[in-house]
């Protein structure tokens, strides 16, 4: 997958490194220092945020072309990662050390271009999510996160835990199973072992 045009892309392919990774794989931990940031290729990652006590909630997705705007600031101050980002579904992704993030700022309009869009885009994301925990009743939240997820992996049927909804959703197993059954039993998904079936339209 091809990310610019042709002189970044080649500057990109000479400055990265390709990296293959598995679903689950903790790419970034929260307060750790950032050496490169990642640009995917392919699959998908979250974006997590964790408070004191240990709790979690998912802020956003980064899709094939897109980066962590969040990762790049860190990096760019010298600062510690406040999210952590793990691997949705396997990735491939191409690792650009952080001072050539920082430099190409200066030298690339694309670059500098395509990081306010990201800039942009991941700060309208994070009005969603505070939006939804001010606003929104948590059953709703579940179907906005499961539309999400569908959008992510291009189907209505994927793998994924009650434990790992309740950890992007900032909130617990128990309530998450209870409020999926609650789902089942109205027809709006269908639950196996690890897996969710949607059954409304997309």
């Amino acid at each position: 997958m091809k990310l610019f045009g042709p002189i970044l892309e080649e500057a990109l392919q000479s400055n990265s490194q390709y990296k293959k990774l598995p679903a689950d794989t903790v790419l970034v931990q929260s307060n750790s220092y950032i050496r490169a940031i990642p640009l995917v290729l392919s699959g998908s990652m979250r974006v997590m945020r964790e408070d004191e006590d240990g709790r979690e909630i998912l802020l956003y997705y980064i899709k094939p072309g897109e980066s962590c705007i969040m990762s790049f600031l860190a990096g760019i101050h010298d600062d510690t990662s406040k999210v952590r980002l793990i691997v949705e579904e396997e990735a491939e992704v191409l690792m650009l050390p952080i001072e050539k993030a920082s430099e190409w700022i200066k030298i690339y309009p694309e670059w500098t271009d395509f990081i306010f869009r990201l800039y942009h885009k991941r700060f309208e994301e994070l009005l969603d999510v505070v939006n939804a925990v001010a606003f929104q009743k948590l059953d709703d939240r579940i179907v906005e996160l499961l539309k999400k997820k569908a959008h992510v992996y291009q189907s209505s049927e994927f793998n994924i835990t009650h434990q790992q909804l309740a950890e992007e959703l900032g909130t617990t197993r128990e309530v998450i199973s209870r409020l999926l059954k609650q789902m089942e039993k109205q027809q709006l998904i269908s639950l196996s072992r690890n897996k969710i079936i949607l059954n409304y339209p997309l």
